[in-house]
């Protein structure tokens, strides 16, 4: 079954060190491309969340973002590293002293310096087993949204895969009359002309005209491709690319049919089938 390349995913989870939440979303785009938001702190868990996200995913656009707490607020003082404050506070003086115009220092931006407040400390190994389990709690989430997602634009292509097999019937059905119709028309135009011409001759032009207008072949490949789609979309593998390909083939047909059409009825259906193609390409671009 297609898997959307749209979806989110939100975990939240507790600890005896604190507490951390992952917010994932995902949009359709060409390869997979992952946007970490983490604290600087926490950069080295990158590459084991950079893996795990390749293993859940092949492509998409996907933002993820880390809010970790480390400590219990209410439990705990605040905290500062003296040292630290006081190499701050000289350097605001210094800057004070080299420029009088500028503007006082807010005392909660002294406290948002890195180092200034001391953070409880919990092992690292810890701590990064946590971030990567939660994260692919999140994926599996995201995973899951992706996979409703997809269900319902399966359901959507298969509606127009219908409405296109009835256009493919609907003109075969007509085809036989069609093409005696057209050849009626132009042995009566010749007829008009002259009873002079070679009737051989004009058996083979009617014979080469009546090959010209007819779309047997194209109705045929139309149904093969209808069952090829059919059949990617059972797949579960990605297929986004491979109902991508299908489509740009479906509407080679559907153009064929529409230069070969030599009535109203076949022209329309032409119509219908490029109209009915481009709504199922539009959605295609969002699958996996």
């Amino acid at each position: 079954m297609p898997r959307s390349m749209t979806g989110f995913g939100r975990v939240e989870a507790s600890f005896d060190w604190g507490n951390l939440s992952w917010e994932i979303r995902s949009v359709n785009h060409r390869y997979l491309e992952p946007h970490f938001r983490l604290p600087e702190t926490q950069r080295q868990c990158e590459p084991a969340l950079r893996d795990a996200l390749r293993k859940a995913l092949s492509r998409g656009k996907v933002e993820a973002t880390l809010q970790l707490h480390i400590g219990r607020a209410e439990e705990r003082e605040l905290g500062l590293d003296q040292r630290r404050l006081e190499q701050v506070l000289n350097a605001v003086t210094h800057l004070k002293r080299t420029d009088a115009n500028l503007a006082p220092v807010n005392p909660l931006e002294l406290l948002r310096w890195p180092g200034v407040v001391v953070e409880d400390s919990v092992d690292t190994d810890t701590l990064t087993q946590c971030i990567v389990d939660c994260f692919k709690q999140g994926l599996a989430q995201l995973s899951e949204n992706r996979a409703r997602e997809g269900a319902e634009l399966a359901a959507f292509i298969e509606q127009r895969l219908c409405a296109i097999g009835e256009q493919v019937a609907q003109v075969r059905a007509l085809m036989p009359s069609i093409l005696q119709a057209q050849r009626d028309k132009l042995q009566s135009r010749l007829d008009e002309l002259t009873g002079q011409l070679d009737q051989d001759r004009i058996e083979q032009e009617i014979v080469m005209l009546t090959q010209k207008a007819d779309v047997e072949e194209e109705l045929d490949r139309l149904g093969a491709h209808i069952n090829e789609v059919r059949l990617t979309l059972k797949k579960s593998e990605p297929i986004g690319r491979r109902l991508d390909f299908l489509m740009q083939e479906l509407n080679r047909e559907a153009n064929t049919l529409s230069s070969k059409s030599v009535v109203t009825e076949t022209t329309q259906s032409a119509v219908e089938l490029k109209v009915l193609i481009e709504q199922m390409r539009e959605q295609i671009q969002n699958i996996e």
